[in-house]
């Protein structure tokens, strides 16, 4: 469910009907656009015009004639995605181009306290950038919605793309960002200030300097600053104010010493001329307040507070306890009396007196911020002052507004009052991903308030689980039970005791606990209702997910089409479409890529059939055919499939896709030979890894080994040998399975084959019984490479011929291509074989093993073949110093390194890095080891 927005706080606010003209200020901000600046800032105390200038500048008659734009560089994003942005270190070069300001091309953001989450803030700055772009940022919007988005700088990076194909500039206004009390929405805008578009100008109105690179963009030349001092009313301006403004007949003497006293601080000459208007002799009152007095500005305050008639401050004091006023809500806590509220804020306006309209209907208001400070410092009877905020709590409450009826209720000290309300809130905020949101509420609750209310104690334990923190939520499931204890059977508790063991069952699945997992969950399914189906499915697919972790795969696939059938009954066919790739993920595993492929394509017709919402949830299955389209050498299909998962993963709402992105890539890059590149990739899997229900069976540093196998660095896959401490003797389990499998590469490359051949054979058995194909396929290509090696020959060819047996019905190439040369020559012997005594049946696998044969990327060498005769196929030959030079490289040495070891200067190790780089026909260190394992030079 998307975050609600306010749309007042996205309202321009109209120019007032007399205002003192500054056209020196109003020319400083046009020149800000005409040189290209990113940022204007708009920083000075309160009541100092902010606002009201910036409106006026927004609606001014004279536009800017001329805004040359900043120069449209090309620059990259966080992730290396293309920006449109400026990112010329030396500051804008300039284009010319009309931009003449209107308010159609404003987008207008007024800031709260709220507004410090950084989802929040994007999800408003992208709602105000929709006021004058229609559809900007949705993918973005749907991005913020999802359980674990990707990073603030890749969410602003599709936005930024966004705004640079706009055909029109923009200003972007960003008001009271001094409310902005979170380092992560700071370093948010300022990604966005560091890419900034040339369509886009951004301006900050702020009581303080925010903590953005300033003095870096003040250095280039791309800030455009407007101060205290530039606000402060200069005599003519303040005698225009006081004088033509507000009514008034002072005298030049009076206008100075009234402008000398308040420092030309807007807020206070208004105060003052507040204050004056019933004042016999004006002069006298100005004299008594010349001089260096600090507290007359706050006595100013006081006498325009004492001055209104009783009903008028009764009003203002009751009403300044709300953040937003509108008519309904004033009468709700009111009552009943002698003008109705509307009445009273319409007069309340007309008398200027700090009513800051905030939509053009005028249907909500709210206080100047100083003047509604003053006005709570003076509230009165703490009694009364909680009835008010029970009235507005309630009022918003039957307004469906959680969030303000939880902060009244709160502020009334109505605890129990705010739990309930935050009850309530729950699973509304839990749909929309807010729950980080949600446990703040919580934090600000009395402990003995949250631990004594059992289902609020439930809630705070699925929070914290969602979000990994499985000790606090094992803590509040203790608070649970014991408040469960004490209050019997309360409404509305009938599912907690179900829910509790099945929040442990979910916490020991995601710390690895199978045995605590099932033990949980059988529990939970005794206490769960029978007829809360819901419940009841998420605990049997708990159950399904643990004979996965077995190696089951056929139970759990029995489950997961089980809960695919329960979502479809309970109505919740998102849930039946998302569950498609886990089915196919299990498919794949079995060996059987067809049904993986059929079920991610009926997925995603029925997405297609559900409507625009579908789409969050299947990037994940165009990035499993992408994948299957890999591994069976169909390009242009994986092309097609990769480019849509990327687009349908900007706004995905799956907590694994920047993992599973991540993982997809690195296998693209391993095939390619990019190692260094396929590395960099599963760190960053790695890293935003988040634990769910799926088991992990393809850890990362496994992966990692294997591909430093291939880049020749045994001693970083020696050391992860090390680290899992895993031993050829380990009893055989699928979730060790695939680094069992990198073991024996790992003994393969050091010639230690000892116990090898056996802990396959004991993989090899339990594949079989589970009946796991995929597995099995990988297990007989690693006892082929193993046999190889111990010169068995006519071992390895056989066990080479039950993998292909079992991959060719599927199509499998990949597996086959991407073990490099000794597959290959393995698939020579096995085809020369094989053709000696063909028959029929046998024609499709030879025409299978003629298809694997012609998609290595280069013409292997004979097995026996020398150095020499290897290198004979270069343009020319290399020496030894060079063949020494590439095995060095190949361990990842740097030049610097290889230097040391050759005791040769890094020229000259240079020299030979350019020579073998032209004898391999490569570019980089990458390419030229490629090409030498390719050639058998390693």
């Amino acid at each position: 469910m998307a975050t609600p927005i306010l749309a007042t706080k996205l309202y321009i606010p109209p120019p007032r009907p007399q205002v003192v003209a500054r056209p020196r200020l109003l020319e400083c901000l046009n020149e800000g656009l005409r040189s290209g600046h990113k940022l204007t800032l708009v920083s000075a105390p309160a009541g100092s015009g902010k606002t009201t200038l910036i409106s006026a500048w927004v609606y001014q008659k004279d536009a800017p004639p001329e805004t040359p734009l900043r120069n449209a560089g090309q620059a990259r994003g966080a992730g290396g995605e293309l920006l449109r942005g400026d990112l010329d270190e030396s500051g804008a070069t300039l284009q010319p181009s009309s931009f003449s300001l209107h308010p159609s091309r404003v987008a207008w953001l007024s800031l709260d306290e709220g507004d410090s989450d950084p989802t929040r803030f994007l999800t408003y700055l992208v709602a105000a950038l929709q006021t004058v772009a229609a559809g900007i940022g949705e993918s973005s919007l749907a991005t913020l919605q999802a359980p674990q988005p990707p990073s603030t700088e890749t969410i602003l990076t599709a936005l930024l793309n966004e705004i640079a194909a706009l055909p029109e500039p923009l200003v972007l206004v960003l008001d009271d960002y001094h409310v902005i009390e979170a380092q992560a929405v700071d370093q948010a805008l300022t990604f966005l200030l560091e890419h900034l578009p040339p369509q886009l100008h951004v301006l900050i109105a702020t009581r303080e300097d925010p903590q953005l690179p300033l003095a870096r963009l003040r250095a280039r030349g791309q800030l455009t600053e407007v101060r205290e001092a530039d606000l402060r009313f200069a005599l003519a301006e303040a005698a225009e104010f006081l004088n033509r403004v507000m009514g008034l007949n002072l005298s030049a003497a009076d206008i100075a010493a009234l402008e000398a006293r308040t420092e030309g601080w807007v807020a206070g000459l208004q105060l003052a001329a507040l204050s004056m208007r019933r004042e016999p002799d004006p002069a006298r009152f100005i004299q008594t307040f010349t001089g260096s007095d600090h507290f007359v500005l706050d006595y100013l305050l006081e006498e325009v507070l004492q001055r209104q008639p009783q009903a008028i401050q009764a009003f203002l004091l009751r009403t300044s306890i709300l953040r937003r006023l509108s008519a309904p809500l004033c009468d709700a806590i009111l009552g009943h009396t002698e003008k109705t509220a509307q009445e009273t804020l319409e007069s309340l306006e007309r008398a200027n007196l700090f009513l800051v309209p905030l939509d053009p209907e005028r249907r909500w208001y709210r206080y100047h911020h100083l003047f509604g400070d003053l006005l709570r410092q003076r509230l009165g009877n703490p009694a009364e002052l909680a009835e008010d905020h029970l009235r507005a709590s309630a009022w918003y409450e039957a307004n469906n507004d959680l969030a303000e009826a939880f902060h009244h209720a709160l502020a009334a000290g109505a605890s129990e009052r705010a739990a309930s309300l935050a009850e309530a809130a729950w699973q509304a905020m839990e749909r929309s991903f807010q729950t980080a949101a949600w446990i703040g509420w919580i934090k600000r609750l009395p402990q003995a308030v949250v631990c004594g209310r059992p289902r609020l104690c439930v809630q705070l334990a699925w929070a914290h689980s969602d979000a990994g923190e499985l000790e606090t939520s094992e803590a509040y499931l203790q608070h649970a039970e014991r408040a469960l204890a004490g209050a019997g059977d309360g409404p509305g508790s009938e599912s907690l005791p179900g829910n509790i063991p099945l929040i442990r069952a979910s916490n020991a699945q995601n710390q690895g606990d199978l045995a605590e997992t099932l033990r949980y969950t059988e529990l939970a399914m005794q206490l769960i209702p029978q007829d809360d189906f819901g419940l009841r499915a998420s605990a049997a697919i708990t159950l399904g997910f643990t004979h996965w972790a077995t190696g089951d795969l056929e139970l759990s696939l029995q489950a997961m089409h089980a809960w695919r059938d329960n979502m479809r009954r309970l109505g919740n066919p998102l849930f039946d479409v998302a569950s498609a790739f886990a089915v196919a993920d299990m498919q794949v595993i079995l060996g059987r890529l067809r049904e993986a492929e059929n079920a991610l394509r009926q997925a995603i017709s029925a997405a297609t059939a559900l409507g625009h919402e579908a789409e969050a949830v299947i990037a994940h299955h165009h990035l499993g055919l992408a994948l299957l389209a890999h591994e069976r050498g169909e390009a242009a299909t994986q092309t097609h499939h990769l480019q849509t998962a990327a687009d349908l993963g900007q706004h995905t709402t799956l907590v694994d896709w920047r993992y599973r992105w991540n993982l997809a890539q690195a296998r693209l890059k391993e095939s390619a030979g990019e190692w260094e590149a396929a590395l960099e990739l599963l760190n960053e899997a790695s890293r935003v890894h988040v634990k769910n229900a799926i088991p992990l069976a393809y850890p990362v540093a496994a992966h990692q080994a294997r591909v430093h196998l291939k880049q020749g660095r045994l001693d970083k896959a020696q050391a992860w040998a090390r680290e899992c401490g895993l031993s050829t003797e380990a009893e055989a389990r699928y979730l060790d399975e695939y680094e069992l499998l990198t073991l024996a590469r790992v003994r393969l490359a050091e010639g230690a084959l000892a116990g090898v051949s056996k802990m396959l054979e004991r993989l090899l058995a339990l594949a079989e019984t589970q009946k796991r194909s995929g597995s099995l396929i990988e297990i007989r290509l690693t006892q082929a490479l193993v046999e190889q090696a111990q010169q068995n020959r006519p071992g390895a060819v056989a066990a080479l011929a039950h993998a292909l047996a079992l991959a060719e019905p599927e199509g499998y190439l990949r597996t086959f291509v991407d073990e490099g040369e000794a597959i290959r020559s393995l698939l020579l012997e096995f085809s020369a074989t094989i053709e000696k005594r063909a028959n029929i049946n046998q024609q499709r696998l030879i025409s299978y093993v003629n298809q694997l044969l012609a998609a290595f990327p280069h013409p292997a060498t004979l097995p026996h073949s020398t150095v020499a005769q290897r290198t004979a196929a270069l343009v020319e030959p290399m020496s030894g110093r060079e063949l020494e030079v590439l095995q060095l490289i190949a361990q990842g040495l740097t030049n610097r390194e290889i230097s040391e070891r050759l005791c040769v200067t890094i020229s000259t190790v240079k020299g030979h890095n350019q020579r073998l780089f032209g004898k391999l026909q490569a570019q980089n260190r990458t390419e030229a080891v490629t090409r030498a394992r390719e050639l058998g030079l390693l």
